[in-house]
């Protein structure tokens, strides 16, 4: 817009408008501080910017810093895109890493020191780069950091190396104390550190809020109260172990966690220290070791059984050793032999051989072995109590770990196994499992295996013989299982619907038969883990509509995520307190079965690639389609319907509509159909709802006094009260404006027996109103007009309005230059509706503006001279009252074309900027009429 200062004459008339102003664009944060961190532990500053205009382009950033020694001297650390960036000071220590900055996305870093020092202590600040040109915002922001001394100690009462059997028990302490001035807190939790392992793994913990936590695989023994953690006094924290396990040996230490909590909330561990540790050994009640471990056929295998229990040499056992879960000898408590039949023939033969050979070993002999000895051996001892009749009563067994023991052929065999590594299956899902045999020289038959327990014995699924017959264990006849084949060295195992049991470690083994040739075996193992459905799958239920008028068509959807199996979907509506109503079910085959009225339902379904999307299209809304609807998935597993999932519940409550044309007289009415007492009094709230949200338009408290209301609509808008009681809204000559929710909110009033009045409840009821529009009447001027005119002759540009929407209609109207067909259109003048002007044009350019009738309006240029020629046209735009926003553009429309051209002979007048204002009886155009502070709006 052209400066109107000192450059016009004192009888010109200039009409200003505001520059818009806005919320600043930019945003840019950081943790806010002090940050309280100990002198060697590491320092983490995040921060992130908000508001540039490329939100997916790298920000870069830069960290200075102050010290409070010298807060007004400011210290460069490290930039994003600068590698010289930082000061001397701090320069050598970036280059080594030790100070870093770590881009977490294109609008956040985290600033990083490796090791505070005292040094480091001050006020940070962090600045995103600004390469917009154009500063909106805030593009810094500062924390303070507190470089404090560390106090934490950390001690175990126990470092030298500890020796227990199987069953004692252990206690350990911890004494762990800190001394800081801030407000922290302690956490302390044991740890055991297995050999060969690469992390510890907590045995239990109490944690900063005094809460215990056990470790994983600790949490049985927890809950039996066989581990505990005691705090004693101030600073000691006990470990009791009740009963020690075998898989408890190895490094013990504990651990101790100053926390802090930082402005934010956010508890934050400013220090942690490990005590000594100390390592404990326990010897398993029941151990079994083999001499040698792998052997070749008719080599010695001897299997020894130790018993760790307090005085042994004292008591009775019965030991016995089995394969799998095939027993092969037991020594009794008196030192009797017993041979299970299949190897007694080995026993007579010499081959097996068991004997105790001290008070707590006991050895198994195999000699020589053969290839079918390959496997996994345990121990079983039976502790055996003697009566007074000198009959022993057995005790509960104890069972060793498991002893793999391979046995290869001396002849040369090259058959090898491979399966592939661990393999994850959704319950109901397929599980193939592949088995590859390389080097076959002969005849091969294939068992598949299960342990479903790291304890339990290798049962058999199924089998194919060298002749291909397929045998079927009795466990597994009922379920879909075969062996596939296809190709002569590649079995596929196939379990269908799988169930979470069928969790546990596969094995193929496979013999391999030549002809004159012993047989070689061969065997390989996987992992399977079945995970439960219901943490695969995910189900919701949505609308794209928030609201929904009766008589419209209302669209649920239900999106089920997870994997792709066959579900059964059932759809149900709940109607007030009652039972859910079932609307129909979905089958996997397709087929529907419509328990409610199939004529007000539809239903579809959208697969993709992550989830099926089930669409419930409810037909013509009304009041009997409202509730809470709700969708639920099952899947059958083993012909049982296992229920999955249940969407969240959507509530659809059908909002009366009503429909009038313009300018008609419409009651909206609320009724009371049920009230506590015939004394109630009523307050009552009319809201108004259109796109800028709720409006009061009245509100009446419980006498009947109005204690709020639109002033621009007393005129139009009335209330009145009939008995029931009933309420009516009455709104005279109904605008476009008035459409939207109107909803009466009623709060019920009870007098108490003092006297006093206090509200009982309060309920609402909505309508949509629909105002049906007039059509577009506006209509400009669409005739062309071509003007070959002298320099200085004044030429007049006419904007007629010929028929218009309504007669509350105000209008804005823009003149339009165009100096070349290929040049741009330019805005020349603005009048707005509200009678403010807007000269664009320049200053050397006389104008004068006239109005004459509400229809009519003129630009009228003076003394033009070439430079003016070109094609100009106005732009018409109408505007209408509108209750929720003041008013709204209904209508634009644009006139015929003036093409103007101006001959270059006559003489040259220094021309300027005059807007004369003409004003007729029936509206005021003087500028005095009109605030001269105000610009229009976005509105306008």
């Amino acid at each position: 817009m052209a400066d109107c200062g000192h450059h016009l004459e004192d009888d010109f008339i200039c009409v200003l408008s505001l520059l818009y102003s806005g919320e600043a664009r930019v945003k840019t944060e950081v943790q806010a501080g002090p940050l309280y961190r100990v002198l060697g532990s590491p320092l983490y500053i995040t921060c992130s910017v908000s508001g540039f205009r490329s939100e997916n382009t790298d920000k870069h950033f830069e960290f200075r810093m102050t010290k409070p020694s010298n807060p007004d001297f400011e210290i460069q650390i490290i930039s994003s895109h600068e590698d010289t960036f930082g000061y001397s000071s701090h320069l050598t220590r970036v280059r080594k890493n030790e100070i870093a900055l770590k881009r977490l996305s294109p609008n956040s870093v985290r600033f990083e020191i490796k090791s505070l020092q005292k040094t480091d202590e001050g006020e940070y600040e962090c600045t995103a780069v600004n390469l917009e040109g154009v500063y909106d915002g805030e593009y810094s922001d500062k924390t303070v950091v507190k470089v404090i001394e560390d106090s934490l100690s950390v001690s175990s009462s126990a470092s030298t190396p500890l020796s227990l059997n199987e069953g004692e028990a252990l206690t350990l302490t911890c004494l762990a104390s800190s001394s800081t001035i801030q407000h922290t807190h302690l956490s302390v939790a044991w740890y055991l550190h297995k050999d060969g392992q690469e992390d510890a793994q907590p045995i239990i913990s109490l944690n900063r809020d005094f809460t215990l936590s056990p470790g994983q695989g600790f949490e049985r023994r927890y809950q039996a109260g066989l581990i505990r953690l005691d705090k004693w006094g101030e600073a000691s924290y006990s470990l009791k172990m009740a009963e020690v396990e075998p898989s408890d040996q190895g490094r013990i230490y504990c651990q101790a966690q100053e926390w802090i909590q930082d402005p934010d909330g956010s508890w934050y561990i400013i220090i942690q220290k490990n005590a000594e540790e100390m390592t404990l050994t326990v010897k398993a009640t029941v151990e079994i070791s083999a001499q040698p471990a792998a052997l070749q056929e008719g080599q010695e295998l001897m299997l020894s059984c130790n018993i760790n229990t307090q005085d042994v040499e004292k008591r009775f056992f019965s030991v016995a050793w089995l394969k799998g879960s095939v027993e092969l000898a037991r020594i009794g408590p008196t030192g009797v032999l017993t041979v299970a039949p299949e190897y007694s023939v080995r026993q007579k033969n010499g081959e097996l051989r068991a004997a105790r050979s001290g008070n707590r070993d006991y050895r198994l002999i195999l000699k020589p072995v053969r290839t079918e000895d390959q496997g996994e051996y345990i121990c079983t001892v039976w502790p055996q109590e003697r009566g007074q009749d000198d009959t022993f009563i057995e005790g509960e067994p104890k069972d060793s770990s498991p002893q793999r023991v391979s046995v290869s052929a001396t002849g040369v065999s090259k058959l090898t196994v491979k399966m592939q590594q661990a393999v994850n299956v959704a319950e109901g899902g397929g599980l193939h499992l592949f088995c590859k045999v390389d080097g076959v020289q002969g005849q091969l038959s294939v068992t598949w295996q299960l342990k479903s327990t790291p304890t339990a014995p290798f049962t058999e699924i199924i089998s194919i013989s060298q002749e291909g017959v397929t045998e079927i264990a009795e466990e597994f006849v009922s379920r879909k299982v075969k062996v596939m084949r296809p190709t002569t060295d590649n079995f596929t195992l196939a379990l269908d619907e799988v169930t979470l049991s069928d969790s546990g470690v596969y094995q193929c083994a496979v013999s391999e038969r030549k002809p004159n040739s012993k047989t070689h075996n061969q065997a390989q193992t996987t992992t399977v883990t079945v995970t439960s459905i219901d943490t695969l799958m995910g189900v919701s239920l949505s609308s794209r509509k928030t609201r929904v008028t009766v008589g419209e068509k209302l669209e649920l959807m239900c999106r089920v995520k997870g994997p792709h199996m066959p579900v059964t979907v059932t759809w149900s509506v709940q109607r007030e307190a009652k039972t859910p109503d079932t609307i129909l079910t979905l089958s996997p085959d397709g087929t529907i079965s419509w328990s409610a009225d199939q004529n007000h339902y539809q239903l579809r379904v959208e697969s993709r690639k992550t989830e099926v999307m089930y669409y419930l299209l409810v037909i013509g809304t009304s009041h009997r389609e409202g509730g809470s609807y709700q969708c639920n998935v099952s899947v059958l597993l083993k012909n049982v319907h296992k229920e999955l999932k249940a969407s969240n519940q959507l509530d659809v409550s059908p909002i009366p509509a009503l429909t009038t044309n313009m300018n008609t007289d419409i009651t909206i009415t609320c009724s009371i159909v049920k009230k506590t007492s015939e004394s109630s009094l009523y307050s009552i709230t009319w809201l108004h709802e259109e796109n800028a949200g709720n409006k009061t338009i009245v509100s009446l408290d419980r006498n009947s006094i109005v204690t709020e209301s639109q002033v621009d609509l007393r005129q139009r808008i009335s209330m009145r009260r009939s008995k029931g009681p009933t309420f009516e809204l009455i709104i005279r000559q109904a605008r476009i404006s008035d459409k939207g929710l109107y909803t009466c909110k009623v709060g019920e009033w009870l007098q108490d027996p003092r006297g006093e009045w206090y509200l009982l409840s309060t309920v609402s009821k909505s309508t949509v109103l629909t105002i049906t529009e007039p059509e577009n009447n506006l209509s400009v001027s669409k005739k062309d007009t071509a003007m070959n005119i002298s320099r200085n002759q004044d030429f007049t540009f006419p904007c007629n309005i010929n028929k218009q929407s309504s007669n509350e209609s105000k209008f804005q109207v823009t003149w339009f230059w165009q100096k070349e067909i290929e040049t741009k259109q330019r805005p020349i003048f603005t009048v707005y509706r509200n009678s403010i002007l807007q000269h664009r044009f320049g200053e050397n350019v006389r104008l004068r503006y006239d109005h004459p009738d509400p229809s009519q309006f003129s630009l009228t240029f003076l003394n033009p001279g070439p430079d003016n020629s070109g094609l100009y046209f106005c732009e018409v735009e109408e505007w209408l009252p509108s209750l929720s926003r003041g008013w709204r553009k209904v209508a634009v429309e644009k006139s015929g074309h003036f093409n103007v051209s101006v001959r270059t002979e006559g003489r040259h007048v220094l021309t300027h900027l005059v807007i004369s204002l003409r004003k007729n009886s029936s509206s005021s155009l003087w500028a005095e009429s009109v605030p001269m502070n105000n610009k229009p709006s976005g509105d306008d």
